[in-house]
Parts: structure tokens; C-alpha cells; sequence
């Protein structure tokens, strides 16, 4: 009795997993079952395959049928096998062939009358099929540019609209799709527009803040805002995805894949992700849950913007602390272990106190001492010195207000094009932004003068700072270097770079 088997791939975490398809027919009442730890949705893809294969003309085995999805102690979820298991029906009746579909990997959910749907996370898919030595990949017509946006050299990409249409490009009566080269027509941008970004030029004041946000993107390093209510610190922090320079081809398909598998994308992403969760996010949505990426991995290339920072659970701040350190976020489960990258920078805005209005010069706060002592305690001293720069917004007086009706974007135009050079500088010299090197690292690609070791040695001393915070010091130091086009540290750009490290008695 033949048991022919067909190939297609599940997402896993970043990467795919490799789910072989085998059928059986035998004598008995007409029946259909899938085995294999089935979830309930391929379980309920039984009835569209059926339907599919009889609405494309072609012939459904009236006896007792069994699939098999090994290996079975991988759990299998989502529409991926609808397709290799329908194939495998039509190679276990006759009408494929087993030369047919060698070397073949087959993907994609069917509609009722055969049509095939896309699916999500298909770069992880193609991934899994070349790293598995298969030939040609047959998938879904809308999942086509992802795919070739990776440029697989030893994988075929055969896009596909119809059962029917995939049974006559096996058998040869038509010609499979030939492979298009990647145009910028199949890119999109990520899911915010424009209008919802600000511009440097539309903040009025704010010029320390606005340097300190120039820096931090262009470093790659974490920044935290204080200071009372409307002095700009959302709308500063909304300016940084229009700031940010074009990701590389690399950090696009990685971007991509991740955000792939959580939303029905079928394009690539070709702007760096600015993700924005709320305070009442739950665990699974900041971190994962691990099957999909949570809000931490979706930021991955980009920025991850936390709005009134102390609001946030304790628990969900601390889950910050390794990605913020490894760029990694591994999750574990009792049967499975996952881990997605999340290489973000981290954006956080907080008020000094609940009222939001202590050492305001032009509002009596509110909060008695032991208010503003618990507000502060929210954030862990950990945390805090994973942050490598924290700036206070004082608020903008009236008369500057009134003052200012200038409009333009010759600000906002200028700090992007340094924050781009910048960023160019540092991954000539090093493949990577300052605010990602590790100690060794920093040593390494950091020099610095005589005068600036001195002040380095004396703020070390004076401000009792971790090995960690002196680190992160000298990285933005060495990032305040590459925008001024210097080779090495000098005194000067330490002691700009300690501005944003005296974080001052309220967040003491």
C-alpha cells in the first residue's frame, strides 16, 4: 500500500519547522482524520480541502482516508498544510505522480472552491525549505514578494492561485510563473502613516532635548523623558521614526519575518517598526506568548516607545531587562522554547510624580513625599541603568509660545541627515551602532584623549556609576564623536555625554 509523502513547513519562534505529510487509504466507511497533534484548526482544514479538491474538478477518495503529520511530537497549528496535505490526497489517487512532486515543499490555506489563500510568516517557510536542500517552493501568488525580496539562490519560488492551476504546473500542461526580480512596488511601510509623526521643527523649545533625541537615534541608545505634563515629551518621542535612517536589506527581512507571523502582511517592511503598546498591555502582549512575537521583538530594528513608564507593571518593566542587555527575548514554555530577537531602542516619557507637577515652577504639586517616593519606586535601579541617557523637559513658557510662528522642517531635515552619517560612521568603523557594542568593544573602537580619561575617571568617582553606566557613558560619548566627524573622544564630548547621565534628585 503506497503512502506518498508531501513536505510543508510551520513557523516556529524566528525560525520553521519542517512537517512531513503522509497518506493511507484503506478498505472501511468513508472517513477522513488527521493525526499528528493536530490543533483544531487543521483539524477543521478537513472540510476545506474536501471541498476544494471536488470544486476544482477533481476526485476526493470516498474510503477510510488517514493523514499523518510527523514528526508527531511537534504541535502543529494554522493554515499552512492545506495545500501539502490536498496534494498528498491527489498523489495517494492517482493523479500526481511521486516524480510530480519531489523536491517539492508545498504551502498555502484553501478556500472552498480551490483559490489559495496567503499565509503568514512565509520568509520563515522559505527559509526552512532551502535549509532542507528542497527545489522548488510552491506557495501562495500573494506571498511571492516576500519571498523573493531574500534572493534564495538554490530555491525556486512558484507563486500559485488555484488547486487546479498547482496540479496542471506539476503535470506540465502550464508553465509555473518565472521568478521577478524585487522591485520597490512590493515594499511597504510599516503601519502607522506619516501624519501620525511629528517633526523636530513643530516643538517649540526644547533644544537640549531635541539634541539629546539626535543623539540616542543615532547611537542607538536608550533615552528616558521627564518632566510635567505638555512639555513636549510624547511629541519629541513621536518625531523618532521620521528621524531614522532606511534599515539594511538585512534588518528588512528580519523585521519582515517578524512581523509576518502577527499580522497579515504579505509585503516587506522597508521603515524601521515603531511600536507604541500601552500601560494596560497584558504580559504575552509585550513579551510573546511564545508562538507569536510580543510588542518588545516587533520593535526589533526600530523603536519601542513606553508613554508614562512608571504606569506599566512591575513585572512587565523588569521583562525589559535581558532584551535591553542581550537584544534577545527567549521564551519558555513546558513544551517548547522560543526566542525571537529584539535588538530595539528604548523611548520612555514619565512625569516626576502622579500629579506630574513636582518642581514645577508654575504648579504647586500635589503629592505628599511618600507619593512621590512610591511613583519613583516603580522603576528598579537595574532598569534604570539600562537606560543611557535621561533628559528633564521643563515646561515652555507662554511667551516663547506666542512668539514662535515659524513653519518649517530645515530643523528636522538637518538632524536627520547627521543622524544618518552618524550611523554610517559607526558601522564603517565597527558593522555595528555604539549603543549595541559590548565592553570589549568599546574599548576597542573608542579612543580617547588623555583630558577626556580624567574627566571619565573623575565622573566614575564622583557619580559612583556602574560598570555598565560607565560603559554606556563612553558609547555616548564615542556617538556625540561621530556627529562631530572625530576620531576620538575628547573632553568636550564627555562632558556633553554626562549631561544626560546627571539624572538629578527626582529619579534618585
Amino acid at each position: 500500500m503506497k503512502t506518498p509523502k508531501t513536505y510543508s513547513s510551520i513557523p516556529k519562534g524566528f525560525g520553521a519547522e519542517l512537517v512531513t505529510v503522509e497518506g493511507c487509504l484503506a478498505r472501511g466507511l468513508s472517513s477522513f482524520q488527521i493525526v499528528g497533534l493536530a490543533s483544531r484548526t487543521i483539524d477543521e482544514s478537513r472540510e476545506r480541502i474536501r471541498a476544494a479538491i471536488n470544486n476544482s474538478r477533481l476526485y476526493f477518495p470516498k474510503d477510510k482516508l488517514t493523514i499523518n503529520l510527523a514528526p508527531a511530537s511537534l504541535q502543529k497549528s494554522g493554515n499552512y498544510l492545506d495545500l501539502a496535505i490536498a496534494v498528498n490526497i491527489l498523489a495517494l489517487t492517482g493523479q500526481l505522480l511521486t516524480n510530480d512532486i519531489a523536491n517539492s515543499m508545498f504551502v498555502g490555506e484553501l478556500a472552498l472552491d480551490g483559490h489559495i489563500r496567503p499565509v503568514r510568516g512565509i520568509i520563515n517557510v522559505a527559509e526552512c525549505a532551502e535549509k532542507h536542500g528542497f527545489k522548488q517552493l510552491f506557495l501562495p501568488s500573494a506571498n511571492a514578494e516576500q519571498v523573493r525580496f531574500l534572493r534564495l539562490k538554490n530555491l525556486h519560488i512558484t507563486p500559485i492561485n488555484s488547486l487546479s492551476e498547482l496540479v496542471l504546473t506539476l503535470k506540465g500542461v502550464v508553465q509555473p510563473s518565472l521568478d521577478q526580480s524585487y522591485t520597490k512596488s512590493s515594499v511597504v511601510k510599516n503601519t502607522h502613516t506619516d501624519n501620525a509623526y511629528g517633526f523636530l521643527d513643530q516643538i517649540i523649545g526644547q533644544e537640549q532635548a531635541k539634541r539629546a533625541l539626535t543623539i540616542a537615534l543615532a547611537g542607538h541608545h536608550n533615552l528616558l523623558l521627564y518632566g510635567p505634563p505638555g512639555s513636549g515629551k510624547s511629541m519629541l518621542a513621536s518625531c523618532a521614526p521620521m528621524l531614522l535612517p532606511p534599515p539594511s536589506r538585512q534588518e528588512a527581512i528580519e523585521a519582515t519575518k517578524i512581523h509576518s507571523p502577527a499580522k497579515d502582511l504579505t509585503s516587506v517592511l522597508t521603515e524601521r517598526p515603531f511600536q507604541a503598546p500601552h500601560h494596560s498591555a497584558s504580559r504575552a502582549a509585550l513579551i510573546g506568548d511564545g508562538n507569536l512575537p510580543g510588542e518588545i521583538s516587533l520593535a526589533h530594528t526600530g523603536v519601542l516607545y513606553l508613554d508614562e513608564l512608571p504606569e506599566f507593571r512591575r513585572d512587565l518593566l523588569e521583562a525589559l531587562r535581558q532584551p535591553l542587555e542581550n537584544h534577545t527575548i527567549t521564551i519558555a514554555r513546558a513544551k517548547q522554547r522560543v526566542s525571537f530577537p529584539a535588538s530595539f531602542m528604548l523611548i520612555a516619557t514619565m512625569n516626576p510624580c502622579p500629579c506630574g507637577y513636582y518642581g514645577d515652577d508654575r504648579h504647586e504639586c500635589k503629592c505628599n513625599p511618600t507619593q512621590r517616593v512610591n511613583y519613583l519606586h516603580r522603576l528598579s535601579g537595574p532598569l534604570l541603568d539600562r537606560i543611557d541617557m535621561t533628559i528633564r523637559m521643563p515646561r515652555v513658557d507662554s511667551s516663547v509660545l506666542v512668539k514662535n510662528t515659524t513653519i518649517s522642517t530645515h530643523e528636522h531635515a538637518s538632524a536627520k541627515r547627521q543622524i544618518a552619517a552618524a550611523a554610517k560612521r559607526q558601522l564603517a568603523r565597527q558593522g555595528k551602532q555604539n549603543g549595541t557594542l559590548s565592553s570589549y568593544e568599546t574599548t576597542l573602537h573608542c579612543p580617547r584623549t588623555p583630558e577626556a580619561n580624567q574627566i571619565l575617571e573623575d565622573a566614575a568617582r564622583r557619580l559612583g556609576l556602574s560598570a555598565r553606566s560607565y560603559f554606556k557613558l563612553i558609547k555616548v560619548a564615542r556617538t556625540i564623536a561621530d556627529l562631530a566627524k572625530s576620531d576620538r573622544i575628547e573632553a568636550a564630548h564627555v562632558l556633553e555625554a554626562l549631561q544626560f547621565r546627571d539624572i538629578g534628585p527626582n529619579l534618585e
